[in-house]
């Protein structure tokens, strides 16, 4: 059984995220407080040249660790291997947690044994309602596909990255996380191994707030269309379909810098 006094690592990669960092660990901080839980903060400073480095060490309850080699899955997987949790959360520099986010995983997995893997969608605070609304669409399509696949075929599940947490035994037990992803089809690589040591299951119960700075630059039909391309692409042949991933960090914070103005 799985209770509050299990210790859970929050495992957080970031590059180059100074303008956000902050308050992800503020969102932690402020939802954990005055509660007992055995929790620690891994954040893994992934070869960034901005001040991410110098924000995360202004937090005194935080686990700043390095990581030159720069890549989303090197970076979890750094992380993963620095914590100690019996549980391990990944989430993203940009995401804020939302509240009783902690006692939904404690939860879940103290009512399930064979629970290995728990993901949820995200919310993004900074896009329209109308933007959302059309998320949560795409959402609704990926939770059939993921129930067909998870009951019917038994070929994966869904994850969220970004917004996932996972049973160290079990990731252990699958040969850890797959450095041969970068970014595209990593979760979805994550997911289809991981029902092999257990059942991992997505909840809309689980949200968590993100930035939606992809699909502002990008757009949501061509994001969705990508994720979907390399969803299939690592079920069915255990590679992502794209390898190149854009950065849109530094045009996202420069637009932010114009609407302060």
């Amino acid at each position: 059984m799985i209770s509050k006094r299990v210790k859970l690592s929050v495992v957080i990669p970031a590059y180059n995220e100074a303008e956000f960092i902050g308050d992800c660990l503020n969102s932690i901080l402020h939802e954990i407080e005055g509660k007992n839980y055995d929790l620690e903060i891994v954040v893994v400073n992934n070869a960034s040249t901005d001040q991410t480095r110098e924000i995360v060490a202004s937090f005194p309850k935080v686990k700043l660790i390095d990581e030159p080699s720069k890549g989303l899955v090197k970076a979890r997987r750094a992380g993963y291997l620095a914590s100690k949790g019996e549980l391990v959360a990944n989430i993203d520099a940009d995401t804020r947690i939302t509240r009783g986010w902690f006692d939904k995983v404690f939860s879940e997995f103290s009512k399930n044994e064979k629970l290995v893997g728990l993901s949820g969608p995200f919310i993004y605070y900074d896009l329209s309602k109308q933007v959302n609304y059309g998320v949560r669409l795409f959402y609704y399509a990926g939770f059939v596909t993921y129930l067909l696949n998870r009951y019917i075929f038994k070929v994966s599940s869904m994850l969220q990255g970004g917004n996932f947490v996972i049973k160290r035994t079990a990731l252990e037990a699958i040969g850890g996380f797959n450095e041969e992803f970068d970014f595209w089809g990593e979760d979805t690589d994550l997911a289809r191994r991981l029902i092999k040591a257990g059942e991992v299951k997505f909840t809309f119960d689980l949200p968590i707030y993100a930035s939606g700075r992809r699909l502002e630059k990008e757009g949501i039909a061509k994001t969705g269309g990508r994720y979907i391309i390399n969803y299939f692409s690592t079920i069915f042949f255990k590679k992502p379909y794209e390898t190149v991933v854009k950065d849109f960090r530094n045009k996202y914070e420069k637009t932010l810098a114009k609407i302060k103005e």
